[in-house]
């Protein structure tokens, strides 16, 4: 059973005045609720969370910027656009974090880390989790991001997947002290400008993305122009142009509150309900003293991540209504079954990994890390991995 709401937008089955004014309501509805926060809490930040998290589900839902999926066209089709929207991003991301850095840390060679950036110990728990995240990644048939994007769009094993996340990041607290102790206790953390200054580091990183741009290039196959009908509102932008977009949010978004991540309030949640049920280790050995997307016990509803998710579905759903991209549709079986695993494959990786192909990947390559360049590397093996088995078993 498939519900669409994919028609003409005149010869839709609502009034076109109501495609309009919807999300206009909703959006002014979360305008409301971010000032009352404010007015509550004294917090501006929480406001600006809502509101970039809302921007961030925009992007990501009208240029289709899904690890998964744009990865899933290179290997199908040889079609490079995705992912060279993916190099877009991270190239102007690392140009804006390298600016910002300069302010922060004018002296390279202090030793210090700039301020909550994602730079993680290189070990091969990392390995290990950015494998695990990329076969959940195929499983699923989502990231973490997209997963949340695409709840706007109607996918209806999002909640599944999330489910599965949550299992995941358990099993993730539960195996923590031991990988701690015996690979990540030691693990060099390498942040690239303490070996290269930030010209060193800039020039290396844009470097090794042009490079990956150029191969793209050369291997891409050109495809058959989409058809593209309807208003602006309602045609799918290149993903390079979302790229370049969602490059500077990043960069705003890291200046302002926090660098870009997904994780950080689903893994909070999972911290506070393996502690409730009593499963938590009495202490997880190092976790909150390294970077990435951080997990606490919840004491508290509202947090920056957990708004920033909040206005990522509100800001999908809205660009989703106005384009008619919305499609409900009944899962069979093996699909719910492949959400829940894939959903954990990828909630283990994210909590061992420190983050997921926001956090660790794209935050972290943005803030030259090596650690994201590894987490790269090892998620895209894993997705391949994971893709071959959906090929192998008609999944």
């Amino acid at each position: 059973m498939v519900f669409s709401m994919r028609a003409d937008f005149q010869t839709s089955w609502l009034p076109p005045i109501s495609r309009v004014w919807l999300p206009v309501i909703l959006i002014v509805l979360v305008a409301i609720a971010g000032h009352s926060l404010v007015l509550n809490t004294g917090d501006y930040d929480l406001e600006l969370s809502l509101w970039l998290g809302l921007v961030f589900g925009v992007l990501l839902q009208r240029s289709r910027f899904c690890f998964y999926c744009v990865t899933r066209d290179y290997f199908e089709r040889q079609d490079a656009r995705g992912l060279l929207g993916i190099v877009a991003a991270l190239a102007v991301g690392t140009v804006g974090y390298h600016l910002v850095f300069g302010a922060f840390i004018p002296d390279v060679g202090s030793g210090r880390l700039p301020p909550g950036a994602h730079i993680g110990p290189v070990s091969w728990v990392l390995v290990a989790g950015a494998c695990s995240f990329g076969v959940g990644m195929a499983l699923s048939g989502a990231c973490v991001s997209a997963v949340l994007y695409r709840i706007g769009e109607g996918m209806v094993t999002a909640p599944l997947v999330i489910v599965g996340l949550l299992l995941g990041f358990g099993l993730g607290f539960l195996s923590w002290n031991t990988l701690y102790l015996r690979a990540m206790q030691e693990a060099p953390v390498v942040w690239l400008p303490h070996y290269l200054g930030y010209g060193g580091a800039l020039a290396l990183q844009l470097a090794l993305l042009a490079g990956v741009a150029l191969y793209l290039s050369f291997r891409h196959r050109r495809v058959n122009a989409d058809n593209v009908t309807g208003a602006w509102w309602q045609q799918r932008w290149q993903t390079w142009a979302g790229g370049l977009l969602i490059g500077m949010l990043g960069t705003v978004t890291y200046l302002r509150l926090a660098p870009l991540g997904v994780t950080a309030e689903l893994g909070s949640v999972a911290r506070t309900g393996t502690q409730i049920l009593g499963l938590l280790p009495q202490r997880l050995e190092g976790l909150d003293t390294l970077r990435g997307c951080a997990t606490v016990i919840k004491e508290a509803l509202w947090s920056n991540n957990g708004l920033f998710i909040g206005g990522l579905i509100v800001g999908s759903w809205a660009a989703a209504w106005l384009a008619g991209d919305i499609v409900i549709r009944k899962p069979a079986l093996g699909e719910s079954v492949r959400a829940v695993a894939g959903g954990v494959l990828m909630g283990w990786g994210g909590m061992v990994a420190l983050g997921c192909t926001v956090g660790t990947l794209l935050s972290g390559i943005m803030a030259s890390a090596l650690s994201g360049w590894v987490f790269a590397v090892f998620c895209l093996l894993g997705l391949y991995l994971g893709w071959r088995l959906r090929q192998r078993y008609s999944w």
